[in-house]
């Protein structure tokens, strides 16, 4: 998921009580949900790189059990040359809770992420299979709405910075919402959303006493000594915010698990209607079976199915008569041979397939040689994907690659599959960036361009 949500989820969880442990505890929660995505520095070695090596070790069992250490011990470090030296009266922090709620922060991320269809390898490096939930859109504003509510509500009223900090983000996310292409009523639903959670916050009480930290900052970024960076909390029940408050982060944690539970269970639901759907059109076996959730839209779904020969894509909802609906054209897996075995072998291309999880190979014979598209068909309708569509790999007459990857300045453009016949070949060219064929792929879920 997307670090907004690991950060609320962080949030959430220091403003239902846990904050009260240690001091530190809430920046500890926050920065522990966030930290197995270090493996971003993967991306220094380029896009495919980071495709390859993503979500893995620190996702994985070793990096679930080093992780908290790393975190707490910056934690510690941080309290003993920071914190107290600037405020040598504060109590310090405790090392043991700081451990135990590095765990339990670590321990969502990976949860959070096997949701989506990007995919997580909870196993690496034992074993390098990915694993898929395929549940929610890897931005899912109802997810930022419900959590992010919740903490919000439970925040300290008189902080102004934190105010406009909560703002700023509540217009950010809306100006996603309402500018990218998703159902109106997802738009209304959203306004809705954040005027109650206003109206609800202009009511509530004001804060009586509590402990310094219970009295800090408003938000997800406090200064030192508010909110997140934990100024003397002694620990105990009562000393800590209005119960009122960390009930409103306890709702929003408890809708939020409710709401996935819900998205997990549907998606288990539609993979099964759409799976017999397919089988009936005589169009089966299914090997593997993907729903992908639409944006903002939980009804919605994209359905890509693994068959005999290549792939069926077509789309699902909950409110649409029929529900499934399957194209009559097959997305062939492609051709096989010297020139496609070249092709994979080259670096940015084995960097590709480690990541895909539908994969296909177009060819296109050219005088100088061959250019070889290679693909995902979870990205097949989205010209715009980046490397998430694919790579495109070009050989001369010798087999040795001549150019990898997205070109500079250019959009990658999967195959037409308006011009494919049920098992046929490609008709146009396998790159560029304009012209009706492109524009014909569009999809109208836009939030899905490249982020999924």
């Amino acid at each position: 998921m997307d670090p907004i949500t690991h950060t609320l989820t962080g949030a959430a969880l220091a403003r239902a009580g846990l904050q009260r442990a240690t001091p530190l505890a809430a920046a500890t929660l926050v920065v522990a949900a966030n930290a197995p995505d270090i493996d971003i520095v993967a991306y220094l070695g380029g896009e495919y790189a980071g495709l390859a090596h993503r979500r893995g070790w620190t996702h994985g069992p070793l990096g679930l059990v080093a992780l908290p250490f790393l975190v707490a011990g910056a934690a510690l470090a941080w309290d003993r040359w920071v914190r107290r030296r600037r405020r040598p009266d504060a109590a310090p922090a405790r090392a043991v809770p700081l451990l135990l709620l590095a765990l339990v922060g670590i321990l969502t991320h990976p949860l959070l992420d096997w949701m989506n269809t990007y995919g997580i390898r909870l196993l690496m490096p034992f074993d390098r299979r990915w694993f898929y939930g395929d549940a929610l859109f890897i931005v899912d504003p109802w997810v930022w709405l419900i959590l992010g509510g919740g903490v919000f509500l439970a925040a300290e009223r008189r902080a102004p910075a934190a105010l406009v900090g909560w703002a700023a983000l509540a217009a950010a996310a809306s100006l996603l919402v309402l500018v990218v292409p998703v159902p109106r009523a997802a738009k209304v639903a959203w306004c809705i959303g954040l005027a109650g959670i206003a109206v609800l916050r202009v009511r509530r009480s004001p804060v009586g006493t509590g402990t310094a930290e219970s009295r800090g900052g408003a938000g997800v970024t406090g200064r030192e000594g508010e909110g997140l960076t934990g100024r003397d909390v002694h620990g105990r029940a009562g000393d800590g915010a209005p119960s009122s408050f960390v009930r409103a982060a306890r709702l929003g944690l408890a809708l939020a698990t409710l709401y996935i539970a819900l998205m997990v269970a549907a998606d288990r639901l539609a993979r099964r209607e759409a799976g017999r759907a397919i089988e009936a059109m005589g169009a089966g076996p299914v090997a593997e079976l993907m729903v992908a959730p639409e944006p903002a839209n939980p009804f919605a779904g994209t359905v890509v199915a693994a068959v005999p020969g290549g792939y069926r894509l077509g789309t699902f909802h909950w409110l649409g008569r029929p529900r499934v609906r399957i194209r009559d054209e097959l997305l062939p897996r492609g051709p096989s041979g010297p020139v496609v075995d070249a092709a994979r072998a080259a670096e940015e291309a084995r960097r590709f397939l480690v990541w895909s999880r539908f994969p296909y190979v177009e060819v296109r014979e050219l005088e100088e040689g061959y250019d070889v598209w290679i693909g995902d068909a979870r990205y097949v309708d989205e010209p715009r994907a980046g490397e998430l569509a694919g790579v495109m790999v070009r050989l001369d007459r010798e087999l040795r690659p001549l150019r990898r990857g997205p070109r500079q300045g250019t959009q990658i453009t999967p195959p037409d599959m308006s011009s494919r016949s049920s098992g046929g070949a490609p008709s146009g060219s396998i790159e560029g960036s304009s012209g009706p064929a492109a524009s014909s792929r569009a999809h109208s879920g836009g939030m899905r361009m490249g982020i999924q």
